[in-house]
């Protein structure tokens, strides 16, 4: 009997580990050409579940779990490369699921 308990207890652990989707956050310049983000993402616009969900699903992601505007001081590392516009120092990130 605890043998089959055990058993159940790790083939529970091991599903439930399988079962979580895959996240990974982007950040991106505010001013990234071609999908709207500093017209709907940065601002809070209603577009921006659309936007991040384009966004996503171009990276072969399911949906977009969240989408945020990130403070500069937020940014750890190299800091994403932009076309020199004036919204370069304003980035958004963008968690994608699958």
């Amino acid at each position: 009997m605890r043998t089959v308990l055990a058993a159940l207890v790790i083939a529970g652990a091991v599903f439930s580990t399988a079962a979580q989707a895959e996240k990974r956050t982007f950040i991106i310049a505010n001013n990234s050409d071609g999908y709207g983000v500093d017209r709907c993402l940065a601002t809070g616009a209603t577009c921006g579940v659309a936007v991040a969900t384009a966004y996503c699903k171009a990276r072969d992601f399911a949906q977009a779990a969240s989408f945020r505007k990130l403070d500069h001081d937020e940014i750890t590392g190299g800091v994403p490369a932009t076309n020199g516009s004036a919204g370069r120092d304003e980035f958004v990130a963008i968690e994608c699921a699958r």
